[in-house]
């Protein structure tokens, strides 16, 4: 069976790969993407089969910009993962670590080591766009000074070593990845459901929205809002469940729903691991 094309924000061994690996298995051909808005055209022209992309981190929030991207692209979330976020030190073949000055990162990623800048004052951090971009273009300079901060799976795909793991402050870093499709997958077992609307400008709003699913105690995981671009000082807002769409009480719940929004459009139901992490 041929591999699936899978899109990814960033290159080869970014954190978004390892996590298509574990919703996919290894047997996956990657497309690394140079931002999110490539990769949702790229799935929706056909150019990659299935996309990947971050959407919360336990410990920095939401991705805004991918809640955007999903309501203004038709894809549908098809499956989750909760990656555990292990940063490395990753460094060339001839670069010990008494020679670092600097090490190259993504500001997030940065941030989330900060105890390691900390205990090694003469070891600068260096902003870069992408995670495994700093250990790639190490692999491809000649810089006998610097490291990069990435997964250890990019170590492996640079042929780096890795000089220290898992130099991340918070051992509970968690990342959480959807899965893309141009349409839904038939699956079996325990659901989520992700929807987005909009509301009607009137009293009670939000709490006859949310009262829908109360009512019919369908427990939410989620919720998240972002203001709308067509109107000042309104909003979206963007609900996580469990179940599936085809459950009856989720239908009436949505049908209730949509007779007090002005717009709803559901993202899509998928496997959800009532255990999480």
């Amino acid at each position: 069976m041929a591999s699936k094309k899978v899109a990814f924000q960033g290159e080869r061994g970014a954190y978004s790969e390892v996590a298509a690996q574990e919703l996919l298995g290894k047997n996956i051909e990657p497309v690394p993407c140079d931002s999110f808005e490539t990769l949702f055209e790229r799935v929706e022209k056909k150019r990659a089969d299935l996309g990947v992309i971050p959407i919360e981190n336990s410990l920095v929030g939401s991705i805004h910009k991918n809640y955007d991207l999903l309501l203004d692209h038709n894809l549908k979330v098809i499956g989750e993962v909760q990656l555990r976020v292990s940063h490395a030190l990753i460094a060339p073949p001839n670069v010990s670590f008494k020679r670092i000055s600097k090490v190259y990162s993504h500001p997030m990623a940065l941030e989330q080591c900060r105890k390691f800048f900390k205990r090694h004052k003469t070891i600068a951090p260096i902003s870069y766009y992408d995670t495994a971009g700093a250990v790639k273009m190490l692999a491809e300079s000649r810089l006998t000074n610097s490291a990069a901060i990435a997964s250890p799976y990019a170590a492996q795909i640079y042929k780096m070593n890795l000089l220290q793991q898992s130099i991340e402050d918070e051992k509970h870093n968690y990342t959480r990845f959807l899965l893309l499709s141009r349409s839904l997958v038939a699956f079996k077992g325990k659901a989520k459901t992700s929807i987005v609307f909009s509301l009607k400008n009137e009293p009670g709003a939000l709490f006859k929205a949310l009262s829908v699913f109360a009512l019919r105690s369908i427990d939410l995981t989620k919720i998240e809002s972002r203001p709308s671009r067509q109107k000042a000082w309104q909003y979206y807002f963007y609900v996580d469940f469990e179940g599936a769409v085809k459950e009856e009480r989720v239908n009436h719940a949505l049908d209730h729903l949509g007779e007090i929004t002005h717009f709803i459009k559901i993202l899509g139901s998928y496997p959800y691991r009532v255990d999480g992490i």
